[in-house]
Parts: C-alpha cells; sequence; structure tokens
C-alpha cells in the first residue's frame, strides 16, 4: 500500500504512486450534543422548603423516549405516590410527537414506575407518613442515554416564607448590581 506524504498545506496529502491525486483529511463528524436537562420544576422551588434529594430511574414507552428528545415534558404539577412498596411519578406530562405515535393511542399523563432501591423507597415512605412531608419531582434529565428524575423531599412554604425568599432574591439583585457599578 503506497504511504501518503504530508505537503506544505495543513491536511492535504499526496499519494506516492499517484501524484495527481490529492486526498484530502476527513474531519471528525459533530457530535449532536444535547442539553442534559430535559424539564425542570421552578415551581416546586418556590412553593416548597426541599430537603434530600434522590435520583431515580424511570420507566417509559418508547414514544415518550422520542418525545423527551424533543423536550416535550411538563412536571410542574407532579408529585411521587409509594404503593405497595414501588415508587410512581403522578401528574407528568410527556406530549406524543405525531410523528412517532401513529400506531398507539398514547397517554400523556399516564402513572409512570420509577425505580429507587428499596433504602430510598423506604426513606421516602418513612419521611411522607410521619413527618407529613411529600416527594416532587424537581427535574428530569439524561444521564448518559437514560432518563432520570430528581426527587426531593418538600415541606409546604407559608406565605410569609415566600415573601421572605422574595426579598432575599431582590437584596441579592440590588448587591450584584452595586458591585457591578463599583468595580467600573
Amino acid at each position: 500500500m503506497p504511504q501518503a506524504k504530508r505537503c506544505e498545506k495543513g491536511n492535504v496529502y499526496l499519494l506516492q504512486s499517484h501524484p495527481l491525486r490529492i486526498m484530502r483529511a476527513m474531519s471528525k463528524q459533530k457530535s449532536k450534543i444535547r442539553p442534559a436537562t430535559i424539564a425542570q420544576n421552578k415551581r416546586a422551588r418556590h412553593d416548597f422548603h426541599l430537603t434530600d434529594k434522590f435520583e431515580a430511574g424511570i420507566m417509559l414507552e418508547g414514544w415518550e423516549v422520542k418525545a423527551l428528545r424533543e423536550g416535550q415534558a411538563q412536571i410542574v404539577d407532579s408529585y411521587v405516590l409509594i404503593k405497595d412498596g414501588e415508587a410512581w411519578l403522578l401528574g407528568s406530562q410527556i406530549m406524543p410527537l405525531q410523528t412517532a405515535s401513529t400506531h398507539i393511542h398514547p397517554d400523556p399523563t399516564r402513572t409512570r414506575k420509577l425505580l429507587l432501591n428499596k433504602r430510598e423507597l423506604a426513606r421516602i415512605h418513612a419521611a411522607t407518613e410521619a413527618k407529613g412531608m411529600t416527594c416532587v419531582c424537581t427535574s428530569l434529565y439524561w444521564k448518559k442515554h437514560l432518563v432520570k428524575a430528581e426527587l426531593a423531599l418538600a415541606t409546604g412554604k407559608q406565605k410569609h416564607d415566600k415573601r421572605e425568599t422574595e426579598r432575599e432574591k431582590d437584596w441579592n439583585r440590588q448587591k450584584q448590581r452595586v458591585l457591578r457599578e463599583n468595580t467600573r
């Protein structure tokens, strides 16, 4: 097999056996980089004090995975229910794509099973039963090729707690403005 020699110009190669034939170096294929986060539940951060966080897998159907790749998910009113030693995600919506779901009749608001180990299930069950807490889904994201859900144990905020967090956000914004103006 003939050897290629590198020319003066960056990526042009000449073959010894055929001096008139020019080969160009193949460019790398661009990888499709998608954002890791599919959907976030910002309302949960506003309405609840979030304490413990858990990572759970979700059992999905094929059309749901395709819809999640397109970002067709909404988890604002979703919560977790522990029933018969299993965790279920209720209230989440995954809107089906028109092209991917022609031969089936998908249910966008169906109950989806969450995959957690026994220790995590026991902690969530104990907290929701005894302490009066609830478990909410705060985000859906990709981890390699799998869809994961971030769950958090939460207690409800009172109206004055919400006002207090708003005041803290406003104060932090004002501090940033003052710092920016003074550094110029």
